[in-house]
Parts: C-alpha cells; structure tokens; sequence
C-alpha cells in the first residue's frame, strides 16, 4: 500500500498501468472448483458484518460497519485502489504525476467516467469531494498533509498540494476518496460513478445493480445483495443454509465449521487483519510510561492468542503495524513473553497493581471481545487487574476510540508502515489511536516520505519502525487471516487482503 512497498521507481512506472488489482496474490481452498470462462449474469447474496446502531450512508463518514464500505465501495469511485501487482493501483485516477520535490501531485481522470445519472464526473466534483471530506472530523487522517484550499482543479486533472514532501500520496487515497456530484446535499441514495448503482436500501440492507457504462469495464454480476449481519455465526448459518452466496470475512469459527463441507468454498487471505490493544500514552493515563507499555506487551502469550483467538488461522505479529509492506522490518526483534521483566518495569514505573483497570471492546469482528478476554487472564500473571467492558458499536466508536485509555482496535489494511504511520502514529495525526507523540519517529516519517532515493528512504523505514517497536502505544499481538466463505458457483472473489476484498465488479456466477 506504499510506494516503497513495491519500491519508489517501480510505482512512478506503474502509475498508469491500469492494474484494477482483480489479479490473486493468494490462494483459495484446494476444494475451490475449476474456474472456466468467466459469464455475464445472475444476482450475488453477499453477507457483512454490521450493526444498526452504527449504519451510515455518507461515503465520507467513519464506516464502522463492513456492510457499510462494502456497499458505499461499490457505488462509488475513490481515485486509487489496492492493487495486486503493486499496491496503489488505478482506479478513478487514470495515472498521476509528482512534481520534482514530490509536494505537488497531479491525478489525470479516467476517460469516459460518468455518474450513475449519466453526467460526466469532472475535477470540479473531485475537488468538491476531496475539500467535504476533508472537513469531517476524520479528515486530517484521510488527505495527511494536504489542506482543502491546497486541493484544486485543473482541466481534467486535480492538483493537490502537500505540506511536505510526501512520496506516498497516492496511496493515502486509497480507501476512502470516494467522490459524489459536487453540491450533494441529500447524501443519501446520491449517485456515485462505481461499478454498481443503488436498486434499493433498507436498514443496512440494499440491492446494487449493474453499471452498464462504468469506465472500469461492464461488471459481469446483473446484481449484487448486500445482507447486514450482526454476528459472524449468523452470517455463516445463512451460507450454510443457502440464504447468501458469500459470507464475507466470517472468521475462524466459521472457517473450522465448514472445513468438512464438500459443498463450501473457504477463501484465506493470509496476513489480513490487525488486531492490536490500543494504549493511550498521554499524561494522566496508566499507561503513559513507556515502561507500563512495555510490561504489558512482554505480559502477553502471542501464540496461545492466536491460537485460542485465532483458532491458528493467523500468525504471531511484532506490535509493528504494516506487516504485509515488502518493506516491513522482518529482522526486528520478536517480542516474547517476559514474565520476570513485566514485573520489574511494573515496578520500576511504579504501576497501582492494587486498581482494576478497563479493557473496552466491541464485537464488531470476531475474536475482538475473545482477545480482550484472554489479554485479561493473561496479564493478572503479573498481577494487572484488567476488568474487560463490551460496549455497542455505536458508544464505542463514537465514546471510546481516539479517547479511551485501553481498547481494542481493528485494522483490516496491513501493507503499508507509512500508512499507519500517517494515520495513526504522527503527532496529531486525525486518527491518533493513542494519542502517542514522538519527535524522533515524525522526523523518520518526514525522511522517508519525501526521499526517492531508495537507501535514505529504506534507512528512514527501518528507523520509524524501531521506534514503533520500542515505545508506541500500541500492543500487536496476532494477524488474523481474512476468511470467506462462498457457494460452489461463486468465481473470483478477490483475494487481496484487506479492504481489497470489497472489489466485487469481476466476481461471477457459474451456471
């Protein structure tokens, strides 16, 4: 997901490449039936996890809930999207262009984009749509670096300005750029330029039909339904029972269930899912010594968390967010548990062991509530009381992320450190997790996102994530593979990790 992902030179080259990232980078189960030539035709039944009390139609507002993106994705267009072969990919930017100190950025339009009203999308509704979202309250985190009155049109292109040199860009707008006809009042049912357009909407539930004229090229599904479900059980109950084709990201329980089902598909995207404890690091929280971090990162048993959480379809991370970027530190040193050592900076720091502390989660994935639970357990071995709070989808993400002092967070974008890095390790970065500031590692981040020279840029990365390792509040402990699963006729489902899962417009049904 950043340009030194694949290398700096090599996504400059790559930038018109047109790479709609429908390419696998992973492997579907073995009982996967032979593909054939793809078909036109038929309507997908396609599950995702949500709740109603955290729906929201606006494609710029903080989509809590999977059903949410997934639907808001499909309608409409942001100007880059991951890719297979590199990980900014085009989508309604046709191919872009750094001036010399990477400051400046120029993203040229596709040709022959239009709204779902058959009305050409320009750069005035680019601008317009960027320069909205911006001014949400996520918006800092969104455009990092780039204020809205340095977001400008220019013929059919759109120009955007940063406060600093910033070499990755590109693929800060990857995820939630979606862009709308400019003046959009009623947000709702607005018409978008994706490669489906909205039939119906229900609480959380809608029907999406083909977009005949998308610029991407003609989807082959006449349709696709998207289902709301509440639990992952729920939602793969309804696979199991034919109610749905797919159920998206379903998780591991499901996965062991339908293990022995001939007549199921299971899709693993290995790495897919960060799942880290959030730690807030400002003054008056407990765990604003480094010290009181770091006991608590050596406190926890990282296999038998992803063994136990997992069900083992994950692996065991290093409290380094980014872990899919082929620059990704690997010769870091893993953390492992160190009972005797968690014990003596508790002491050192001077931790009140004799307070109960609260871990709050939601149960917005699965295996979110379940690792709290055993983080819980886990460190009263070195006499933390951690009393675990389940809040509803709404009162936490509206109450407790960004403000409370011990959480549970989910990530499902991993292949990329300067992402995290620009969203939520920089001093007053929009979504500051846990509002951590560090001198040191904005410095490392500057450097490495204004070089092109390769060795500065791998020597800033690699220093940006010792520094992460050593004292960000942030606890990593597992990545949770992705996991779907599909009926026996659903074709191509995309395989990218993360939010590339919600690309949908190649997938198709055999008859």
């Amino acid at each position: 997901m950043t340009a030194g992902g694949v290398g700096l030179a090599a996504l400059l080259a790559a930038c018109g490449s047109g790479d709609s990232g429908a390419k696998p980078t992973a492997q579907a189960s073995a009982r996967s039936l032979a593909q054939g030539e793809p078909v036109s035709g038929g309507t997908l039944r396609i599950g995702a996890l949500g709740r109603a009390s955290a729906i929201t139609r606006d494609p710029h507002g903080t989509q809590a809930n999977e059903s949410d993106y997934l639907i808001i994705s499909l309608l409409y267009d942001t100007l880059t999207a991951p890719g297979a072969t590199v990980n900014t990919a085009p989508r309604l930017a046709a191919s872009w262009k750094a001036d010399q100190d990477v400051t400046t950025w120029r993203f040229t339009l596709a040709k022959g984009a239009t709204f779902h009203d058959g009305s050409p999308v320009t750069a005035e509704d680019v601008v317009w749509s960027l320069r909205r979202l911006r001014e949400t309250p996520a918006g800092a985190a969104r455009l990092p670096g780039v204020k809205a009155d340095n977001i400008k049109a220019d013929g059919d292109s759109v120009v955007l300005t940063s406060d600093y040199p910033n070499a990755d860009l590109p693929l800060m707008l990857r995820l939630t750029t979606f862009v709308m006809k400019k003046g959009t009042e009623e947000v709702a049912g607005a018409p978008g330029s994706g490669p489906f357009k909205l039939d119906w909407y229900r609480d959380g539930n809608a029907r999406l039909v083909r977009n005949d004229t998308w610029h991407g090229g003609k989807p082959y599904l006449d349709a696709i339904e998207v289902k709301i479900f509440e639990s992952p059980q729920a939602m793969a109950n309804a696979l199991l029972g034919g109610q749905i084709d797919v159920a998206s990201n379903v998780g591991a329980v499901a996965a062991r269930v339908a293990a022995s089902r001939q007549d199921v598909q299971v899709l693993r995207r290995p790495d897919d899912m960060a799942m880290p404890i959030v730690m807030r690091t400002t003054e008056g929280s407990p765990y604003a010594d480094p010290r009181v971090r770091e006991a608590l990162r050596l406190a926890v048993d990282r296999e038998a968390m992803v063994k136990q959480v997992l069900s083992g379809y994950g692996k065991v991370a290093n409290d380094v967010l980014g872990t899919g970027d082929p620059d990704f530190a690997k010769d870091l040193p893993q953390r492992a548990r160190d009972l005797a050592r968690a014990r003596q900076l508790l002491q050192e720091a001077g931790f009140d062991l004799s307070k109960t502390y609260e871990l709050r989660t939601t149960e917005d994935i699965s295996g979110l509530a379940e690792s709290a639970a055993l983080f819980a357990t886990q460190v009263r071995e070195v006499g933390v009381q951690i009393k675990v709070v389940k809040e509803d989808s709404g009162a936490f993400w509206d109450k407790t992320w960004l403000k409370g002092d011990l959480y549970t967070t989910y990530w499902g974008t991993n292949d990329s450190v300067i992402f995290f890095a620009s969203k939520l390790l920089l001093t007053g970065a929009g979504q500051n997790e846990s509002a951590w500031s560090d001198a040191e590692f904005d410095q490392a981040y500057k450097q490495a996102v204004g070089t092109l020279d390769p060795a500065a840029r791998e020597q800033a990365l690699r220093r940006l994530q010792e520094i992460q390792h050593q004292r960000s509040g942030y606890l990593l402990w597992g990545m949770a593979d992705g996991i779907d699963l599909a009926a026996p006729t659903v074709r191509d489902l995309p395989k990218l990790p993360g939010y590339g899962r919600v690309q949908l417009e190649r997938v198709w049904l055999a008859r």
